[in-house]
C-alpha cells in the first residue's frame, strides 16, 4: 500500500481575522491539541505577523503544532476554514447593526475560499452571524451543512453556567440550549432544559433554592440575552468564552464527534420555518452539519423561534444585493 504523505493527513484549520477573536481561538486550538496545522489570514500583516510569534514562542508548553501565516492559497487543502473577520461590535451597538458593515467582507471571502475549491467546512464568527452565515452560503454556493455559524453555541454555554450557579450543581450536569438568534430575539428552549435527568420546571421547584421559579427563569434568561452587551461594555469585545465554544465546534468536526450543538444552520421546513439561518440542534460531524433534530418544542417556543426567523429573515431581505 502506498504511504500517505504527511502533508496529506493534516488536520488544517484556517483563520480568517487575527483581532482578537482570532488570535484567542488560536491559542486556545493550539493547547487543545485537535489541530496539527493553524493558519492564520488578515488584510493586517503586521497583525498576522506579531500574533504568529508571539503564539509560536509558547510552542514548548503545548501540544506539537505548525501555526504560521498564509495566504488565500490555503483555502485549498483545509478541514475547517473559520471566519472572524469584521467590524467589531461598539458598546450599546445590537448585532443586527454589524449587518451592513460586514456582509460585504464576509461575502467576499466566502466566494474566495469556494473559488480555491475547499473541500472542508466554513464556520461563520463574525457578527451578526446569523445573517452572514446565510449570506456565506449563498455567495459560496455550497450545499447547507458545509456552512455553518457558531450560532448559539456560547449562548447555550452562557445559560448552563447561570443555571449551574442558581442550581447550586457542577455546570457539566446541566443540559440547557439557546436557540434562534444569536442575539436580542433569542430564547431559552426551557422545555429541553434538564439536570441530572430530571426537567428544569421539575427539578427547581423542589430543589429548596427559589421561592418564585418563574421569576427566576426570566431573570436567569435575561442574564443569558445581556451577557455579551455587559462585557463589551466592561471591556470593549467578547474573546475567551467564544475562542472556547469555537475549540468545541472545530473538535466536533475534526474528530467526527456527532456533536449536538446549537450552530447556526439553514432552516429548510424544519419547525415549519424556510429560508433562513439560525440556531437549533444540530448533529455536527466531519461533513458539517449531519442532520437537525427536530425537538418536540412547546406552542410558546415554536412561536419563539418563528419571530427569531421573522427577524433575521427581513434583515436578510434587507441585503437581497448582497446574497
Amino acid at each position: 500500500m502506498k504511504k500517505k504523505k504527511y502533508s496529506e493527513q493534516l488536520r488544517k484549520v484556517v483563520i480568517v481575522g487575527a483581532g482578537s477573536v482570532g488570535a484567542t481561538y488560536c491559542y486556545a486550538l493550539a493547547q487543545s491539541g485537535l489541530a496539527d496545522e493553524i493558519v492564520l489570514i488578515d488584510r493586517n500583516e503586521d497583525l498576522v505577523r506579531g500574533q504568529v510569534l508571539d503564539l509560536v514562542h509558547g510552542q514548548p508548553f503545548f501540544p506539537t503544532v505548525i501555526i504560521r501565516s498564509g495566504s488565500d492559497a490555503d483555502y485549498s487543502d483545509a478541514q475547517v476554514v473559520v471566519i472572524t473577520a469584521g467590524a467589531a461590535q461598539r458598546p450599546g451597538e445590537t448585532r443586527l447593526k454589524l449587518l451592513r458593515k460586514n456582509a460585504d467582507i464576509v461575502g467576499g471571502i466566502a466566494e474566495n475560499i469556494s473559488r480555491h475549491k475547499c473541500k472542508g467546512i466554513m464556520l461563520i464568527v463574525s457578527n451578526p452571524v446569523d445573517v452572514l452565515t446565510y449570506i456565506a452560503l449563498k455567495r459560496s454556493g455550497w450545499e447547507r451543512g458545509r456552512v455553518i455559524g457558531s450560532g448559539t453555541v456560547l449562548d447555550s454555554a452562557r445559560f448552563r453556567h447561570f443555571l449551574s450557579i442558581h442550581c447550586g450543581v457542577d455546570v457539566h450536569n446541566v443540559h440547557a440550549y439557546i436557540l434562534g438568534e444569536h442575539g436580542d430575539s433569542e430564547f431559552a428552549a426551557w422545555s429541553m432544559t434538564h439536570v441530572a435527568g430530571i426537567n428544569i420546571d421539575e427539578y427547581c421547584p423542589v430543589c429548596g433554592k427559589c421561592s418564585d421559579w418563574k421569576k427566576q427563569r426570566r431573570l436567569i434568561e435575561q442574564q443569558v440575552r445581556e451577557s455579551a452587551y455587559h462585557i463589551i461594555n466592561y471591556k470593549g469585545s467578547t474573546q475567551f468564552a467564544v475562542g472556547l465554544a469555537l475549540v468545541k465546534i472545530t473538535g466536533a468536526i475534526l474528530r467526527s464527534q456527532n456533536s449536538i450543538l446549537t450552530v447556526s444552520i439553514l432552516v429548510d421546513g424544519e419547525f415549519g420555518i424556510n429560508d433562513v439561518c439560525l440556531s437549533v440542534p444540530c448533529v455536527v460531524s466531519e461533513s458539517g452539519v449531519e442532520r437537525i433534530i427536530e425537538s418536540p418544542l412547546t406552542s410558546q417556543e415554536l412561536a419563539s423561534l418563528s419571530n427569531s426567523a421573522n427577524v433575521l429573515r427581513k434583515a436578510t431581505g434587507s441585503l437581497a444585493g448582497n446574497t
